[in-house]
């Protein structure tokens, strides 16, 4: 805990027991914030909604990343077939499909990403309306002080007596009650809008995602034509070699074919020269 919150929690428990000493007028009351947001209702469906929406981007983040393990496996079968410019380029392109797919993964659910931010915009408006009916609770029950449960605070105990997060519950609810039509309509209006943002959102995704798959997809077909080209060079080659390879033999065995005709040749001319003679 901060120092600064311990202190200054001492000394209210120290000073609300000095004051108990000499009034037993003394009321505490505290709120959980976190079963308010839990029943209302608004909340309660924006959340369903962010979670779904949480569930696309995982598994666009969980695609990506199954598409870059497949091109580093591509890789690594082909690596042999291919130049050493070729192998620098795909590298490169699967570096830049990595960042990429980082930096989605980091405006999703980074910190400051938009996980994060659209809860606190969620989260905002019942903050507000919490405050507001705490505010009215304490004047009209003439509450002394009135705690949050959920913040930095630490409660080590506490009577159920003092919740009024039912109270503030039913003050929520009577003061919608009042102007029930304005209120809901701002709700469908704010929850139209986070849907059109998103869908707004979803479209410049996919247009993006595309346009990655066009350029990946070109990328690949190039490498492809590369490694077909290059396998065709190599049968081409090869067949050059078993050409040259058969020449060179043929031209053996006719150099090996004259040369025993000529050695029978010469063999023969004595004879002929002998029969010559006699003659």
């Amino acid at each position: 805990m901060n120092t600064k919150v311990l202190l200054s929690l001492v000394v209210l428990m120290l000073s609300l027991h000095g004051f108990s000493q000499t009034s037993r007028g003394v009321r505490i009351g505290y709120v959980d914030m976190e079963y308010i947001l839990e029943n209302v209702e608004e909340y309660r469906d924006a959340t369903e909604q962010l979670n779904i929406k949480a569930l696309k981007w995982k598994q666009e983040i969980e695609l990506k990343q199954s598409s870059i393990d497949q091109m580093k496996k591509d890789l690594m079968a082909e690596k042999v077939l291919l130049t050493d410019e070729l192998i620098a380029e795909r590298e490169e392109e699967i570096q830049i499909l990595e960042k990429e797919m980082l930096d989605y993964q980091q405006d999703r659910f980074g910190p400051q990403g938009d996980l994060v931010l659209q809860k606190q915009l969620l989260v905002q408006p019942i903050q507000d309306q919490v405050f507001n009916e705490v505010q009215k609770i304490g004047a009209n029950k003439r509450y002394d002080f009135i705690f949050d449960k959920s913040a930095d605070v630490v409660m080590l105990y506490s009577e159920k007596r003092h919740d009024i997060s039912d109270l503030v519950l039913r003050e929520i609810a009577r003061t919608r009650k009042v102007s029930a039509s304005n209120k809901k309509q701002d709700q469908k209006n704010r929850l139209e809008q986070f849907k059109a943002d998103e869908e707004e959102a979803d479209e410049e995704i996919s247009e993006a995602l595309l346009d990655r798959q066009a350029r990946t997809d070109s990328i690949q077909q190039a490498n492809a034509k590369a490694v077909e080209d290059k396998r065709a060079e190599q049968l081409r080659l090869r067949e050059e070699r078993k050409k040259a390879y058969e020449a060179r033999r043929q031209k053996l065995l006719e150099e090996r074919e004259a040369k025993r005709q000529a050695k029978i040749e010469d063999r023969s001319k004595p004879e002929q020269e002998k029969d010559s003679v006699q003659n």
